[in-house]
């Protein structure tokens, strides 16, 4: 079968002088797609390589393929973005790996899919969404629900998540969300902090999906406050220890099951996804975030690393993706 991969590079990303400095946090090395493309011709496909933007769209109208290999996150900085290549796929009638435009829009904005999530009776920590400083400074102090962790809506990689995201006082929530809303121009997530362990969880397939993994992250060194955020997750290396299957207890280990198997059907994921979670000290976990095109980096990419700590290689998961994908179309 010949497979088409799109993906968007870093390299090929063009930044204004006035953009943040983890602006290309979310694109990928030719790392990833030399490793993705090599697990494909693994299992005997060929492959051909599409890219995204302008160049895919050129690419994808002059190149026969049987099936696309998605992972491009797509240009721009609107909630939409991830939805653009899987769009123009479905127009085109070319079948296509991971989750469809409206699950890929939703997951992205976080305060909607948190709201969807509530419906689906998942907890996640209480928020507020400021859209703007005129909302910011309507805000009553009562209505931040400290301590607060403060994020961009609309991002992913932890794009705007630093050690510093924490907020004890009103004062200092108002702080960090007026300088996310300048920075990152779109609007800002106000989140209660839970306390308590993070935990991602790697999940493969459709009808019924199954869970990978479940992998606790543990600080090697004591921290004042422990944010899994974007300094960490450069060097973790040095700074965390990725603990697969997670050492929990049977009950919350239970409950963190059931919550990404609800999620997932909630949200409509589709043949892969990684779902995050802060385990509070009473046992309950509280859904962050769901992210349905999570990082395939072979070397440091979650998903990717607590496969392999329950025993799989590379080319498994790949395999494991691609025959879910498939397995929709058949």
């Amino acid at each position: 079968m010949k497979i088409g991969l799109t993906y968007d590079l870093k390299e090929d990303i063009e930044t204004g002088r006035e953009t943040t400095e983890d602006a290309l946090e979310e694109y990928d090395s030719l790392e990833v797609i030399n490793a993705i493309a090599g697990a494909l011709r693994s299992l005997g496909h060929s492959t051909v390589r599409l890219g995204g933007g302008r160049k895919f769209l050129q690419k994808i109208l002059t190149t026969r393929v049987d099936f696309v290999f998605n992972i491009a996150e797509g240009r721009g900085s609107q909630r939409s973005r991830e939805a653009q290549v899987p769009a123009v796929l479905e127009m085109l009638g070319i079948p296509y790996s991971g989750s469809d435009p409206q699950t890929l829009s939703v997951t992205l904005d976080k305060p909607l899919a948190k709201q969807l999530l509530q419906a689906a009776g998942v907890p996640t920590p209480p928020f507020q969404v400021i859209y703007s400083l005129q909302d910011l400074k309507a805000l009553p102090d009562r209505k931040i629900p400290l301590p607060a962790f403060i994020k961009p809506a609309w991002e992913g990689s932890s794009k705007g998540i630093r050690l510093t995201s924490r907020a004890d006082t009103a004062t200092r929530a108002r702080a960090l969300a007026r300088r996310l809303l300048k920075d990152y121009s779109q609007p800002i997530l106000m989140e209660k902090y839970i306390e308590g362990d993070e935990v991602t969880v790697g999940m493969v397939g459709n009808s019924p999906p199954s869970i990978v993994g479940i992998m606790r992250v543990v600080p090697k060194k004591k921290f004042k406050t422990f944010v899994y955020s974007l300094e960490v997750k450069r060097d973790w290396r040095n700074l965390v220890e990725y603990e697969c299957p997670a050492k929990l207890n049977k009950s919350t280990i239970k409950r963190i099951s059931e919550a990404s198997l609800a999620a997932y059907r909630a949200l409509g994921c589709r043949d892969f996804s990684r779902i995050d979670f802060r385990v509070g000290r009473d046992g309950t976990p509280y859904l962050l975030e769901v992210n349905p095109l999570p990082g395939l980096n072979p070397s440091s990419g979650d998903l990717p690393i607590m496969s392999y700590k329950m025993g799989w290689v590379y080319n498994d998961l790949i395999k494991a993706v691609l025959e879910a994908a498939l397995a929709r179309y058949t």
